[in-house]
């Protein structure tokens, strides 16, 4: 689990890798990670934009921006979470994921929540003593 706070916005991140979805052979590997926003503030928040930053093993780069999560632009009220599940596919058995997400109070102030480095780590991953 990987937690980060920004602006009394609290992002816990699960990452999970998917055996049954991944085929090491054709170098093809997926995880799922579950996403929880707790707004532990006092002003109510709605997520308008996100930003991912994908490195894999092998040190290539994927950029990923859009507007929302999962088809949505949720409203977190202060007090209240917000969980969605998504998903990650490299062509190697290890990464790091990191991003952030934009976000708008009531009264039209834009701010950018970080979301905690994570690591996306298969079983095929070679392990090497330093």
């Amino acid at each position: 689990m990987y937690t980060q706070t920004t602006r009394h916005i609290k992002i816990t991140v699960v990452p999970m890798y998917l055996a049954e979805q991944s085929d090491p052979v054709e170098s093809h590997y997926v995880w799922a990670y579950t996403i929880q926003m707790e707004n532990l503030g006092e002003e109510t928040v709605q997520l308008i934009n996100r930003y991912w930053h994908i490195t894999d093993a092998a040190g290539g780069v994927q950029e990923v921006r859009g507007a929302g999560v999962v088809g949505e632009q949720p409203v977190i009220e202060p007090g209240d979470t917000f969980q969605y599940t998504s998903g990650a596919a490299l062509t190697t058995p290890s990464g790091i994921m990191a991003g952030h997400y934009e976000m708008i109070t009531d009264a039209g102030e834009s701010f950018v929540v970080e979301i905690p480095a994570f690591s996306l780590d298969s079983p095929e991953q070679v392990q090497r003593p330093n």
